[in-house]
């Protein structure tokens, strides 16, 4: 039962993977269309690093259960915003791309490693969200709304974060499936990582 829940849960993230990485000439591939609302939701879609985090969040947040169920994702969303609001007004944070991609790694081996910060792990990934919130920032369409773009990445973050949550849960029984899916996710992080430099 193990090994048929990490498959499919392996299945579904390299179907995301692959949607996201389809026709990807850049980062984030077609968020200027469709106004502020579908730029934003666009964006962590169709970025593979921040697909992979939004979904890493929710697994990790899962593997803790608990209230860190619902504290984690809240944690990041909220503080990604924050972020963002700091990227519009035009902060900004240096290595931010590499610091995204160091996301992917870190969240993919404390699903792997089952690390539990408890305490931490809300502060953890409020700092990566804060990353991620000026990495949305910095790619705002000329002429689109701020308002309604923040409120597409904020929308497509907390599906995103549903979804890792729903797998992580589902996988949870079988913890070591869910500890399996941490691996993917890190290595895909240290590839993101490594195309930051290149």
């Amino acid at each position: 039962m193990t090994c048929m829940r990490t498959l499919t849960c392996l299945r579904l993230i390299t179907i995301c993977t692959l949607v996201a990485a389809a026709g990807a000439a850049s980062a984030h591939p077609f968020h200027g269309a469709g106004g502020g609302l579908a730029a934003g939701l666009a964006h962590p879609l169709l970025g593979l690093d921040h697909l992979l985090a939004m979904v890493a969040v929710g697994l990790w947040a899962a593997q803790l259960g608990g209230r860190w169920l619902w504290s984690v994702p809240l944690a990041f969303v909220t503080t990604m915003l924050a972020g963002g609001a700091l990227g519009f007004l035009g902060y900004t944070l240096p290595l931010a791309e590499p610091l995204v991609a160091s996301s992917v790694l870190i969240l993919g081996l404390f699903i792997a490693l089952r690390v539990r910060l408890r305490w931490m792990g809300p502060a953890l990934v409020a700092g990566f969200a804060l990353c991620h919130g000026l990495a949305h920032a910095a790619e705002l369409p000329p002429g689109t709304g701020a308002l309604a773009y923040a409120a597409g990445f904020a929308a497509a973050t907390a599906a995103l974060h549903a979804l890792g949550l729903v797998l992580g849960v589902w996988m949870r029984t079988g913890n070591l499936a869910l500890r399996l899916t941490g691996a993917p996710i890190a290595l895909a992080g240290c590839w993101l990582l490594a195309s930051t430099f290149v």
